[in-house]
């Protein structure tokens, strides 16, 4: 065959190539001659600039450190599904490293899914977000932040990431895959292509009048190109490589751009793969060491079980400033912030003799298996005044004004019906600290958390038993300025943050109810 006539059939055919992979009207061409790395979006345009620029970005690609799936379609199925379901998924994704993305992705998709019911899917704005935050690039999240109007693309599905990017980053528009519904289930498949109604959407209203206009810009990773409809509308690419989002900072948590308060869900860390491994081996042999520590906590006296415990791994650490906490004929209320079911425990582990806690929501079985004595609240205010009052007159009272628990470094508003009880008040401030599962929540089974924070391989508690209020202090202050006084304490010695919110607040996030038992 001549040359030149190889030449041209090789020209023909890669123009017919080209021409399928890039359909007329998509301006390819063009963007390909402003491929640019990521760093000179900001080098090229100034901070005013940026505000009138429409960005176009990758979840994924653009905003994550790490480009793997599996942690939060981990999360979706443990959380969402159960160990079972979770520890499906585990055995499946070898098999799904092996084949294309696509295929991969579909096969995570319709293990976590399949068989959950719409409504209760709650999990992408109650668990979630704290592992997306977590693995935020500081330099890729600095970036989108400083545009005007934000466009987020993902490959999970839209009811993974949608609360997120809407909730954290006010992200004006989220387009991910849609699941399929059959009369209220998800059936595990996901929308092959984006919906027209949701691709006008784009069109008209999120670019509107910017259509064609060199403001849209796109960024992503160069291994993930956008949806080629909606990136014929962006004038500029910019991409970061896999090598240089390795170099990639965390996001201190000072710089999130609204504050991690309210989260669910009993897992830790972030489950990669090897850390689900681990936790997979360690289940069995933490769920007898869990049952272990209750039965030493129940049955042993406080100078055998605090040893015992502390050899297993279940530790606390206490500090004592009120040094007459101990003296007194009066009878003591104690007031701490909450942190999981066993704060009255670990309290009166501290001051070696037994207490009496008052409760809301404890399960019976936890009630049962309680080593103190509990007593409950009805949120009758004169009839709960009259019932601390009677405990506080047989003994040691324990009290956690807050309500709920909160996981994270805050305080939540106190309640001040403690203020009218008693003047021998003694703040008592405690943190917890797990590795491996959380020993709260808000909408699981709440009998397990005592399980569920036995079973961690280590778990500390911080008690820091504070002055005692004297008279002198608290005289002429209402019970409102004294319980905001003892909650101001307790934050400010766990270099905590008081908040406003309260337990309604929490369960309308976490649980959409009120927190009524």
């Amino acid at each position: 065959m001549d040359g030149n006539m190889s030449h041209h059939i090789f020209l023909l055919f890669n123009f017919i190539l080209k021409s399928i992979r890039y359909p007329r009207g998509h301006q390819w061409k063009n963007k390909s001659l402003n491929y640019m790395k990521y760093e000179a979006m900001a080098e090229k345009y100034t901070s005013e600039e940026l505000q009138n620029i429409t960005l176009v970005f990758e979840v994924e690609g653009g905003l994550l450190r790490s480009t793997s799936l599996f942690p939060y379609f981990m999360l979706v199925a443990f959380e969402g599904g159960g160990v079972l379901r979770g520890l499906v998924l585990f055995l499946f994704y070898p098999l799904v490293c092996l084949l294309s993305k696509e295929t991969g992705l579909n096969i995570m998709v319709f293990i976590c899914f399949f068989g959950i019911k719409k409504d209760n899917f709650i999990i992408g704005r109650t668990v979630l977000p704290k592992f997306f935050m977590e693995e935020l690039g500081y330099e890729g999240f600095e970036l989108v932040m400083r545009c005007g109007r934000k466009v987020g693309f993902s490959e999970l599905p839209m009811v993974m990431v949608e609360g997120f990017l809407k909730d954290y980053l006010s992200v004006d528009c989220v387009v991910g895959r849609e699941l399929k519904v059959v009369c209220g289930y998800f059936v595990g498949l996901m929308e092959t292509r984006m919906p027209l109604s949701r691709s006008s959407f784009l069109m008209n209203d999120v670019f509107g009048e910017r259509k064609g206009d060199s403001r849209i810009i796109e960024f992503g990773c160069s291994n993930n190109i956008l949806d080629r409809h909606i990136s014929s509308f962006c004038k500029e690419l910019y991409m970061v490589s896999e090598a240089e989002k390795r170099k990639w900072r965390s996001l201190p948590k000072d710089k999130y751009p609204k504050p991690l308060i309210f989260h669910d869900g009993r897992i830790v860390v972030i489950p990669t793969y090897l850390t689900t491994l681990t936790m997979i081996m360690w289940i069995p042999f933490g769920i007898w060491l869990s049952i272990l520590r209750i039965i030493v906590l129940i049955s042993f006296p406080y100078t055998m079980s605090i040893p015992i415990l502390s050899y297993t791994g279940m530790r606390g650490r206490v500090y004592i400033q009120n040094n007459d906490f101990k003296s007194g004929k009066d009878d003591k209320l104690y007031v701490c912030n909450h942190r999981t079911l066993l704060d009255p425990i670990y309290i009166s582990l501290a001051v070696m003799k037994p207490v009496t806690a008052v409760t809301y929501s404890v399960s019976p079985l936890s009630e049962f298996l309680s080593p103190i004595k509990t007593s409950h609240l009805s949120r009758n205010k004169e009839h709960d005044s009259k019932m601390m009052k009677t405990l506080l007159s047989h003994g040691d009272l324990v009290v956690c004004p807050e309500g709920t628990t909160c996981r994270e470094p805050y305080v939540l508003r106190f309640s001040p019906l403690f203020a009218e009880i008693s003047n021998q008040i003694v703040p008592v401030a405690l943190d917890a600290k797990v590795s491996m599962f959380y020993g709260t929540t808000a909408s699981g089974l709440k009998f397990l958390d005592p399980l569920f924070f036995s079973m961690n391989p280590i778990g500390i508690y911080h008690i820091i038993v504070l002055e005692k209020l004297s008279s002198a202090i608290t005289r002429g202050k209402s019970r409102i300025e004294i319980a905001n006084m003892v909650q101001r304490q307790i934050a400010d010695a766990l270099g905590f943050q008081c908040t406003n919110l309260t337990r309604r607040d929490k369960y309308m996030i976490l649980a959409g109810n009120e927190g009524v038992v």
